[in-house]
């Protein structure tokens, strides 16, 4: 491995204002090959040190009593993952399909009578939403599939507008009421990425009676020893975690106040996990071993087998889907040849210098990225805080760190 390619990478997406702040980790099957990070934890104050591309550790504070928020961004940082919580979810509710308590392709309406009462939204009269029932029930499987017709209220302006005629919060508001929200479209019939996993986490607490956070704290997170990881921060932890940043008047970044409810009104399995890139990874090296961490089963291999295969057949993973929030997340362009597994984005198609064909990763709004390369025995994540999701700079600091890293191993 050699390291300082990569820090080179890293150092100048953060130099040319790419980013923020940057972190990213990875390992192989062995252990951790690569730690990196760079920037300061607060953009627009002072980094502590400039850093030095030929070290991963450059940017550790001058003293120790460097400015709380002068200090710099690190692999233990507190940070919001967002939407990496859904493998998280996926991970548990595939743990209950193998103690027998779900069946994976049952209506979700066996475990959450209330799925039946929704119906799919077709249109309006006036400001009067217009529903009709859907033409099938919705599978578990559907929910890991982003297929059981939830959407998201910044991909899909039909569901925006039914949130506001209605009062009802979005989905990522930490609100209970996103499970009043329609489906937009049958259950099996297009993928859509929205609540689905949210609806996944509730399952879990159903059939095993526990809250979600309590589960993954003694199936998950426990076991694989991710101690810093909660849906819960306490006041302090949440006060030196990295802040979210967008761009201010002139282009540089600005760190805001982002945090809705304090606390949340349920563990959103959707968007709602705090980590920090070592605990996260210690998740990754999990799933890259085929649901062990060293003696520690979190999942059987099948599961996992199952994870990184197409499970969505001949429908396909939108190559462009389209923002209705640009402030929140950026037209995404992923490009062709993208399926999903359970829980995971799959590339079907190897782009030169990448990941191996059959990698599945995702990413969270606040761009962070992870991916499990299983065939090329490799795993890694990079790491910032800001908004919108994908945009131009935080995408090319993606790709360049993936570049960088696969030329260096």
């Amino acid at each position: 491995m050699h390291p300082a390619t990569v820090d080179r990478v890293l150092a100048a997406a953060v130099a040319r204002g790419d980013v923020p702040n940057v972190v990213a980790i990875a390992a192989d099957r062995d252990g951790p090959v690569y730690e990196g990070a760079f920037g300061p934890r607060v953009a627009g104050t002072p980094d502590p040190v400039t850093p030095d591309p030929a070290n991963a550790n450059a940017n550790a504070p001058a003293n120790a009593n460097a400015n709380a928020k002068n200090d710099p961004i690190t692999a233990d940082s507190l940070l919001r993952i967002a939407s990496m919580t859904k493998v998280v979810a996926t991970v548990a509710a595939l743990r209950e399909v193998e103690s027998g308590l779900v069946e994976l392709d049952a209506p979700v309406d066996t475990y959450l009578p209330d799925v039946a009462g929704l119906g799919v939204l077709v249109g309006f009269d006036g400001d009067t939403p217009k529903l009709r029932p859907p033409a099938s029930r919705a599978t578990v499987r559907q929910l890991m599939t982003h297929t059981a017709g939830f959407g998201y209220w910044f991909a899909n302006e039909e569901l925006a507008r039914w949130q506001a005629v209605t009062g009802t919060p979005h989905g990522a508001s930490g609100s209970r009421r996103i499970f009043e929200a329609p489906l937009t479209s049958d259950p099996g019939t297009r993928f859509e990425y929205g609540i689905s996993a949210d609806w996944l986490g509730r399952m879990v607490e159903a059939v095993s009676g526990l809250s979600l956070d309590r589960y993954l704290d003694a199936h998950v997170f426990g076991p694989l020893g991710m101690h810093r990881t909660t849906f819960w921060p306490t006041p302090g932890q949440r006060a030196g975690s990295v802040p979210v940043h967008v761009r201010g008047e002139h282009g540089g970044w600005l760190a805001i106040d982002f945090d809705g409810p304090v606390p949340p009104e349920y563990p959103s399995a959707g968007a709602g996990l705090f980590s920090t890139p070592r605990d996260f990874l210690a998740f990754q090296r999990m799933l890259l071993g085929g649901g062990v961490l060293g003696e520690v089963r979190i999942l059987g291999e099948a599961s996992v087998e199952a994870m990184f295969r197409n499970q969505i057949g001949a429908l396909d993973f939108p190559a462009t889907i389209g923002s209705s929030e640009p402030t929140v997340i950026s037209d995404l362009n992923f490009g062709p040849g993208l399926k999903w597994g359970l829980g995971v984005l799959l590339n079907t198609v190897r782009r030169p210098g990448l990941r191996a064909t059959g990698s599945g990763g995702w990413s969270g709004a606040l761009n962070t990225h992870f991916w499990v390369d299983r065939r090329g025995g490799l795993t890694s994540a990079i790491y910032t805080q800001s908004l919108p999701m994908l945009e131009p700079g935080a995408l090319r600091a993606y790709v360049e760190f993936e570049r960088a890293l696969y030329t260096a191993i």
